[in-house]
């Protein structure tokens, strides 16, 4: 199956795999929010676990609970992003934001959900041995909390107060936080499934989650606010930093399809069984949302 049909096919695994483990739930706005919350997107994470566990042998159900569980916790860290507090953001895949749709308290309630079924779903028996799973636990926990997402966004916040523009490393290290950690647990989660060497997939994700942070900063700029589903040009408004910001848009152009580059190296060894996770890579710098 070419990339695109797979991308979409493993969109529609992850999304079926929340809503089941949502299903029989209380009727309650914080679990309606949290079906919301879970729908559309690209689930290009979710592809990753999916994609480099098929690439190492593991057959996609096996692995689907860990593509849900990331495709959940990265659902929470939209949904408190997008908070007042956060980023402040209206809309998000091209509807309001869940503390729109509902308010505030319901969208921070929801998003703390989604964090913890994330690793309920990381329980799954179905993923391997204990030690899988609790290797997997670890790993998303590190990835999503102080040494990774959270750092990330409190990084973020914390330029948006620092009287001055961050410089070129700091913005790597904020973003490689914010928004690589996470892709880069999903690259990896295959390889712990299957028992394999994650060293290759870490070096791919390390140069994918950059590389789809320039390509994000470039559509700030360039994007389209019905093709993104989201507000375009705040970064501008706001004065903040961006690889747009410091390299310029041809410079940042540049430095994303290098990364690229780096990315498909990580995966030679592999053949043309990683033609999927290098197709991933080419897309995440030419996508338009």
């Amino acid at each position: 199956m070419n990339f695109p049909d797979r991308l979409a096919a493993d969109a529609a695994f992850c999304e079926a795999r929340l809503l089941v483990a949502l299903e029989g739930r209380a009727d309650q706005p914080v679990t309606q929010a949290m079906r919301y919350a879970v729908k559309g997107g690209k689930r290009l994470r979710g592809f990753l676990v999916l994609e480099g566990a098929r690439m190492l042998g593991v057959a996609e159900g096996r692995a689907l609970s860990a593509a849900a569980a990331v495709e959940a916790l990265h659902a929470y860290s939209l949904v408190h992003d997008d908070l007042p507090c956060m980023d402040d953001d209206d809309l998000r895949r091209g509807q309001p934001t869940v503390h729109r749709q509902w308010d505030e308290a319901v969208a921070v309630l929801a998003g703390d959900a989604l964090q913890t079924l994330a690793f309920e779903l990381l329980t799954d028996p179905a993923l391997g041995s204990a030690e899988v799973r609790i290797a997997l636990v670890g790993g998303l926990a590190r990835a999503s909390g102080i040494d990774g997402m959270v750092l990330g966004q409190a990084l973020d916040i914390a330029a948006e107060t620092a009287g001055r523009s961050l410089t070129l490393e700091e913005i790597t290290a904020l973003q490689a936080g914010k928004t690589g950690v996470l892709i880069g647990f999903a690259a990896e989660a295959g390889a712990v499934i299957a028992g394999a060497d994650p060293a290759p997939l870490c070096r791919y994700a390390a140069a994918l989650g950059l590389a789809f942070q320039i390509a994000d900063d470039i559509l700030d700029v360039t994007g389209d606010e019905v093709r993104t589903g989201k507000r375009v040009g705040k970064d501008a408004e706001a004065g903040k930093a961006t690889f747009v910001s410091l390299l310029g848009l041809e410079g940042a152009r540049a430095r994303a399809a290098a990364l690229v580059a780096e990315a498909e190296a990580a995966l030679s060894g592999y053949g043309k069984g990683a033609a999927n996770l290098i197709a991933a890579a080419r897309f995440v710098i030419a996508r338009d949302k």
